[in-house]
């Protein structure tokens, strides 16, 4: 090649080249325009790191706060009312009620092992001391037949036999003539004969009678007790039986002194 073909080859060559270097200086003047006319407000989008990128994909559930009642407190059930406390009835041999044997106050000047029968409220006294006395429910005689007046213990039987008077007979004709001791008689388990009349303090079949006026003069008390009052009652011991209204003292062997 000759040196003006290589010159125009140069030429031709050049001109490209500076076509370029003008290409490449407008593209860096409108990059840099348009770095500079960017709004202030408009930030770089950033990648995410792969700890946030997780982070992030994980959904977060808020529970909106419930407001929960509080439980109704449960009603205070009214307390039931107290059982009135059953009164378990006196057994039949004890009598009913007050006549249950007892210690009980009792003001009297007489010698202790004194018997004080009150005809009027059935009660009969074992004198302990000044100001105490053992009481029994007793059995009295029924109207007609009531007594008072002092007596002393003569003798005193176990499980007496019973012979009952001529005027019991006349009256009561169906009655045995003679009946012999035990948990049959109607003198009971013990009988303690005051002075010489027939009048005793005995004990019965029948303690139903206990603070009623039924017998016939005699002076009863439930077998249970008028054991307990033999055992404490002595031979010679005074027996004083108070009036229940206008009741007089009977003589000796009269028509009132009966078994029952």
């Amino acid at each position: 090649m000759g040196k003006r073909a290589k010159r125009g080859t140069a030429k031709a060559l050049a001109l490209p080249m500076a076509a370029r270097v003008a290409i490449g200086a407008v593209a860096i003047a409108v990059l840099g325009y348009s770095l500079l006319s960017r709004p202030a407000g408009v930030q770089s989008t950033q990648k995410p790191s792969p700890h946030q990128a997780q982070a992030s994909s994980s959904p977060v559930y808020v529970a909106t706060p419930a407001h929960v009642a509080a439980p109704a407190a449960a009603p205070i059930p009214a307390p039931a009312p107290t059982p009135a406390p059953l009164v378990e009835p006196p057994k039949a041999a004890e009598g009913p009620g007050a006549f249950v044997r007892q210690v009980v106050d009792y003001t009297s000047h007489q010698t202790p092992g004194t018997v004080i029968v009150d005809t009027k409220n059935t009660f009969l006294y074992f004198v302990l001391n000044d100001t105490q006395a053992l009481r029994y429910g007793i059995g009295v005689g029924r109207e007609g037949f009531t007594w008072s007046g002092e007596q002393t213990v003569a003798r005193k039987t176990e499980w007496p036999d019973w012979r009952p008077p001529t005027e019991m007979l006349v009256r009561q004709p169906y009655l045995p003539r003679f009946m012999a001791g035990g948990p049959g008689n109607p003198l009971g388990a013990r009988a303690m004969y005051l002075g010489e009349t027939e009048f005793r303090i005995h004990g019965t079949n029948k303690p139903d009678t206990i603070g009623k006026r039924v017998s016939s003069g005699c002076i009863r008390l439930t077998n249970e007790d008028v054991v307990d009052l033999y055992e404490r009652v002595k031979v010679g011991a005074k027996v004083i039986v108070l009036p229940a209204t206008a009741a007089q003292m009977p003589s000796s062997r009269s028509k009132l002194a009966e078994a029952q």
